[in-house]
This record gives structure tokens, C-alpha cells and sequence, in this order.
């Protein structure tokens, strides 16, 4: 949103944007190290402090004539900072709680992390168009959107110190001498599942077509109409997109969870998979027709409702090909082929969308859903593996 009102084009913004998934692709190979040396607490309290560096250096960027590849390499910094975290968080949310606390606080957790979504993607967004319209100046409003991100960063790393508790279990591995982190051994045993071919063309291609989606829909929005787009201002996206829309998004989610827990994945993947994709066709219908903001709004929240629903059953699938001795590396190996599931459609949607302009492009983005749902068919699901993925 930022790059596209400071005036960078639709290619450099999907291509550039796509690459900062490349720390979640890559990320299984540092999670040994984040799994061994020191606590999990003391990983997100620092990384916490590093990224709000990196975001006040990305606000401060801004203001200077070259700010988009200075910008960049920032961000690709705190890419990595935030993978890191990842990393850290999800397995000091297995270390703090017990099985059954895990069951009972993971609603609770996707919520929080949905209102981050909503806070960065809708607030900040809101924040920006409210201060462009009294500053006349989009750098300087960007600048302080992101400046207050950063301080919020600062705020909770501080908070943290004091208020996350300290687990027994959290304890850096005692490694000898002569040990060695077990790179190799975590990594072969995800790779030596039952089908392992078919679970990564799953997790490849399930988000497919949303993935090239996700990455032009705000731009759409955003864009003026003589370039395709429905030309709203940066508030209004924030509104619709960012808030209406990840509120949405969080429904789907939590009504997908239900319906899982009263029916299991194996009945739910397939109507799942076609309330994911199903919805992309009303962006067809926005990109020919330019409907009034009123229908906007309505078009944009059932999309990410379907998104919320859908994924559901994806993230609990990952769960599932989770499992054993080295369970946090075995989730970060999956989210990492799920990020490189978003990375390369994302860079191929760069240089598509202005090639085949935002009608034939979302048309293509609804044709890309299929393979994923056809290969959903053949992955596969015991039934007490899935017990446990649901449990988690």
C-alpha cells in the first residue's frame, strides 16, 4: 500500500513484496539453532527489539529520494527477524501450556494474531489516508503510520520482559562438545513421510490462485480507474480491505475451526477448498463492472470470509504433517513450503497483472484455483493423526 502511493508500479511492488517470503521458505534451517541455544522467551523478546529498530529505519527511509531499495533491504532484514519469531513464538506456545491449554487458548491465539492483521493492514492503512488528507504530504504520513508501529514494537518487547512467564520447559538444549544440532535428521525425517511428494504439491498449490490474488487486491482497489482499478482512497482500503475484510476473515476462521472439530478435516478439505477459491470470482465481477463502494464493501468481506473458512482447514493440515520428536522444526519446515507457496505466485502475478490488465488476470487467478483441488484428493489423512492435528 505504502509503495504503491509513493508512486512505485504494480510489477515491482508484487515482485520485490513476493521475495520478502523468502525467510519463511528458508527457515527450517535456522530453527535447529532457535530450537538449541538460549530460551524461547529471551528469542521473542530481543527479536521483538530488533524489529521495531528495523521499522523505524524503514520510517525513516522514506524521506529520502531513494528510499525504495533502501527501504527494501530493511524490510528483507526484518523479514528475517520475523521468521525468527515465528519460530520462537510457536514453540514457546508448546512449551507454556499443556496439550489441553494449547487446545483451549489456540482460538484465542489466531485471534490476537488476526487483530495484528487488522492493526497493521487496517488501522495503519486508515491512519496514513486520514494524515494525508491534513498533512498534504504522503511520505511524512507514511513515515509516521510506520514510526507508530515501530514504538508499539518497542512498547511490547518492554512489556514482555516483565509479564511472559517462564516455563520450566523453556531451557536451552544441553549440547556437548562433540554434539551436533541434527540438521540433517530433522530435516530427512519431515521428507521421509508416507506421500511426501503428493503433501508438498498440496501445500504448494491449495493457495495458488489466492496467493496471486492477495498480492493485487488492495492495489485493485486502490488503483484509478482509467488503469483498471476502482479507485478508492487509502482510507477507504484500509476500511475495506484491511478492517471489514480481516474481520471477515477472522469469521470464516473461527466458524472453519467449528466445523472441523464437529465434522473432521477429511469431510471438510474439499467444501473448504471451494469456499477458499469460490469467492475469487467476485473480483472477475468487480474488474468488468466497477460496482459503487457500497457493493465494495459486502463483495470484499464475503472474499475474505471464504479465505478465513478455507484456510482453516490448510492450517490444521500442516499440524497434522507435523508431528513427532521434532514437531516445532517440522512446523516451520511446513509454513516454510507454504511461504514458498505465496512467494512464487506472488512474483508471477507481477509480471502478469499488467500484461493481461485486472479483468483477464483475476479470471486466470479463478483457472489456478483447480489444481490445488483436485490434488487435495490424493494427500494423505489417518484418521488419530488427525485427531491430534484438530487437538492442536
Amino acid at each position: 500500500m505504502f509503495y504503491k502511493k509513493l508512486g512505485v508500479d504494480n510489477t515491482q511492488i508484487a515482485v520485490w513484496t513476493s521475495l520478502l517470503y523468502l525467510p519463511w521458505v528458508i527457515k527450517m534451517f535456522w530453527g535447529p539453532i532457535v530450537d538449541t541455544y538460549s530460551t524461547k522467551r529471551t528469542w521473542i523478546l530481543y527479536t521483538q527489539l530488533a524489529m521495531f529498530c528495523c521499522l523505524g529505519f524503514v520510517a525513516f527511509c522514506l524521506q529520502l529520494p531513494n528510499f525504495f531499495f533502501i527501504s527494501l533491504t530493511a524490510l528483507t532484514v526484518g523479514a528475517f527477524i520475523s521468521a525468527t519469531y515465528d519460530i520462537a513464538t510457536d514453540g514457546f506456545y508448546l512449551l507454556a501450556l499443556t496439550p489441553e491449554q494449547q487446545a483451549f487458548f489456540v482460538g484465542i491465539r489466531s485471534l490476537f494474531y488476526r487483530m495484528a492483521v487488522i492493526f497493521g493492514s487496517g488501522l495503519l492503512v486508515v491512519l496514513a489516508g486520514q494524515l494525508e488528507g491534513y498533512l498534504k504530504n504522503i511520505p511524512l504520513s507514511w513515515t509516521l503510520a510506520i514510526g507508530f508501529s515501530a514504538v508499539v514494537l518497542a512498547i511490547l518487547s518492554l512489556f514482555h520482559r516483565f509479564s511472559l512467564p517462564l516455563p520450566d520447559s523453556d531451557q536451552p538444549r544441553q549440547l556437548q562438545a562433540t554434539d551436533k544440532i541434527p540438521f540433517w535428521t530433522i530435516i530427512s525425517s519431515y521428507f521421509a513421510q508416507e506421500k511426501i511428494l503428493v503433501i508438498l504439491a498440496f501445500i504448494l498449490l491449495y493457495r495458488f490462485g489466492e496467493a496471486m490474488l492477495v498480492k493485487f487486491a488492495s492495489l485493485f482497489l486502490l488503483d484509478k480507474p482509467e488503469a483498471g482499478g476502482l479507485g478508492l482512497s487509502t482510507s477507504e482500503v484500509g476500511l475495506v480491505y484491511g478492517t471489514f475484510g480481516v474481520i471477515s476473515l477472522i469469521a470464516g476462521g473461527i466458524l472453519g475451526g467449528l466445523v472441523i472439530a464437529k465434522y473432521g478435516l477429511k469431510k471438510c478439505l474439499f467444501p473448504m477448498a471451494l469456499a477458499l477459491n469460490l469467492p475469487d470470482v467476485f473480483y472477475v465481477y468487480m474488474a468488468y463492472t466497477k460496482p459503487s463502494i457500497s457493493l465494495v464493501y459486502p463483495l470484499v468481506s464475503l472474499e475474505q470470509f471464504g479465505y478465513g473458512f478455507g484456510f482453516t482447514a490448510f492450517s490444521v493440515y500442516l499440524m497434522y504433517v507435523s508431528q513427532g520428536e521434532y514437531k516445532t522444526s517440522h512446523f516451520a519446515i511446513s509454513t516454510g513450503i507454504m511461504a514458498l507457496g505465496m512467494m512464487l505466485p506472488g512474483i508471477v502475478s507481477g509480471y502478469l497483472q499488467p500484461l493481461l490488465g485486472y479483468p483477464l488476470f483475476f479470471s486466470l487467478v479463478c483457472l489456478l484455483t483447480i489444481p490445488g483441488m483436485i490434488v487435495l484428493f490424493f494427500i494423505p489423512l489417518k484418521a488419530e493423526a488427525q485427531k491430534r492435528a484438530i487437538a492442536h
